[in-house]
């Protein structure tokens, strides 16, 4: 079957029955008025690697695909009777996840080190959020992730980032401005309504636990998100004096005891989301910021003005972050005390980065074994008897069905 990314000049419903061809215009048209932030790219899982054509791609170098991960004894049945899960299936555990060009090898090994402990990798659905106008395609992200986890449950949005390009101010690190830093804000209105839970995940994790254990996390009726709380943390640092002067603005965390929590890593009630409709409540402090400069920190503080203080607190081992440094520095850091169920690299230093740079902290030793990127030097086959295993440019099979908004091709 082709993809409908082929190079094929027909029309795109001209081998459709007349009446189908009116049905899928409809769908289109509905789906461009009412999914106002993003549109979708579903990639379903295949086993056909007959067909392979390199993808272009700004890296010099090609990432090897995964090992397969296949469900233990005991893992729930997908309910689905159709060859590809649903979406809708509730028996699939959901993670939401950025996909850029800049992060994109922290996050196919955040991918890799999820499927690699997961007691029930199969049940796994990933939701990705791509940006626009990103220098490499959603189309072409969404062949390399399916080239890479050949049997993986994903499907890419592609957020449209004139959403929120208004609302963004300026921060005290210029990567904290990427519009993708805000795509959270919009996963209720982006992922199917079906999807009632998923869990969100930075591109800078890498998770060493079965994800099962996160997704299962019990929250109090009135929470709508669950994170590992900090309220050690200097909380009024991250608000600026104009803020913590105007009584009518800081009086906004004197009915709740609010304390510092990490957005990178969120457990999140998409139906309580879409009912409160919290993605307005964020914007409203957006829009308030680009009038008065009540903060420095790019997506975090709307987020800790709208939930901190009403957050289901999630044990620290599901975010030992921090270990990218500070946003100015990336000075090494050491683990918190205590057991590790995730490790992020938040904070300017990024152990990929520094991997490359032969300046590796000691922790991004724990981070390398779940990266699939490898350099040119290491694609080369040398000569002689005996051949180095030539890890492929990563490609794609023309059997991966592909399709916009909703799955209806």
């Amino acid at each position: 079957m082709k993809s409908c990314f082929s190079k094929n000049k027909k029309k795109p419903f001209s081998m459709l029955p007349l009446r189908l061809t009116v049905v899928v215009s409809s769908l289109i048209l509905l789906c461009s008025i009412f999914q106002p932030f993003c549109l979708g790219i579903r990639s379903f899982p295949t086993t056909n690697t007959a067909e392979h054509s390199p993808t272009p791609f700004r890296f010099s170098g090609a990432f090897s695909e995964a090992p397969e991960y296949r469900n233990g004894a005991g893992c729930p049945k997908q309910k689905s009777k159709t060859l590809f899960p649903s979406s809708c299936d509730p028996s699939l555990v959901h993670i939401a996840m950025t996909l850029d060009s800049g992060y994109l090898r922290g996050s196919i090994a955040a991918v890799h080190s999820v499927l690699r402990h997961s007691s029930c990798p199969e049940n796994i659905f990933f939701h990705f959020i791509s940006a626009e106008f990103d220098p490499t395609t959603p189309r072409t992200l969404t062949r390399l992730v399916a080239s890479v986890f050949p049997s993986l449950n994903f499907k890419v949005y592609i957020f449209r980032e004139d959403t929120v390009i208004n609302l963004i101010s300026s921060s005290i690190r210029l990567a904290l401005e990427n519009p993708l830093n805000y795509a959270r804000n919009y996963l209720g209105d982006m992922l199917d309504t079906c999807v009632e839970r998923v869990i969100y995940l930075d591109s800078d994790i890498v998770v060493v636990d079965d994800i099962s254990k996160l997704w299962s996390v019990k929250m109090d009726a009135k929470k709508v998100i669950g994170a590992p709380e900090y309220c050690h943390a200097n909380f009024t640092k991250y608000f600026t004096d104009e803020f913590w002067n105007d009584p009518l603005l800081s009086r906004v965390f004197k009915a709740r005891k609010a304390c510092y929590f990490n957005t990178g890593v969120m457990v999140m009630d998409l139906m309580k989301w879409r009912e409160g409709n919290y993605r307005r409540k964020i914007e409203n402090w957006m829009e308030l910021q680009k009038k008065r400069r009540i903060y420095e920190l790019g997506s975090l503080p709307p987020f800790l003005l709208v939930f901190a203080g009403n957050v289901e607190a999630i044990d620290h081992r599901w975010n030992q972050h921090g270990l990218g440094g500070d946003n100015l520095n990336g000075v090494c850091r050491s683990l918190h005390p205590g057991p590790v169920s995730l490790l992020h690299w938040s904070g300017k230093g990024k152990p990929w980065v520094r991997l490359d740079e032969k300046k590796a902290c000691p922790l991004d030793s724990l981070w390398e074994p779940y990266d699939l990127y490898k350099p040119r030097n290491h694609l080369m086959v040398h000569g002689g008897g005996d051949k180095d295993q030539e890890i492929q440019n990563w490609s794609f099979s023309s059997s991966i069905l592909v399709g916009y908004a909703h799955d209806f091709l």
